[in-house]
């Protein structure tokens, strides 16, 4: 791996202490060396509202605040101290429907369970190496939830009009803006 990823300051969420132990271990095999636990998304988001935190590593289901609820008030919340981090949602709860309401809800990357070191990994390089703009419409914030790279696009707006292929396609909601964040782990990767 080219990456130098031990100046990341990396928060990860899971109710079960064995199941951070591993993440904990995946991450430090790749030279991260500040890791930050917390047990659910209420503690979470105080660890966020304390100290800097490059990428957050979020269980779904939890008791208390789950993850899901994490990501939407990172996300949206207005006491959010960082909008734009990069979170990867954790779950052995894959099925489509799931992934699509992580998409959502703000989730960066989407990662099943059981966790392996290839599949974090991998997720993590696809922060460094694809950063996905962020998107503000009146209906959702957070990572653009298109995937597909449009190069061959002929149309006038990507999104809706006369021509191109996805001329078919809702129209873009008034007042949507596109963010260009602070690039991933605050450019320190």
């Amino acid at each position: 791996m080219s990456y130098n990823f031990s100046k990341l300051r990396v928060l990860v969420v899971d109710d079960s202490a064995p199941m951070r132990a591993i993440v904990r271990t995946i991450l430090a095999g790749i030279g991260i060396e500040h890791i930050v636990e917390a047990s659910d998304g209420a503690a979470a988001f105080q660890r966020l509202m304390t100290a800097p935190i490059d990428l957050a590593v979020v269980d779904w289901i939890m008791p208390g605040q789950d993850g899901l609820s994490f990501v939407k008030r990172v996300r949206t919340g207005n006491d959010s101290p960082n909008p734009f981090l990069p979170i990867i949602m954790v779950t052995a709860r894959t099925e489509r429907a799931r992934i699509l309401e992580a998409r959502d809800a703000g989730a960066t990357e989407f990662l099943a369970k059981p966790i392996t070191p290839a599949g974090l990994i991998s997720r993590l390089v696809e922060i460094v190496e694809r950063p996905r703009p962020f998107v503000d419409t009146p209906a959702y914030f957070g990572p653009c939830r298109r995937r597909r790279k449009l190069d061959d696009w002929s149309g006038v707006e990507r999104r809706g009009g006369a021509a191109g292929p996805a001329s078919d396609a809702p129209a873009r909601p008034a007042g949507e803006r596109v963010h260009v964040g602070p690039g991933a782990f605050g450019g320190r990767s």
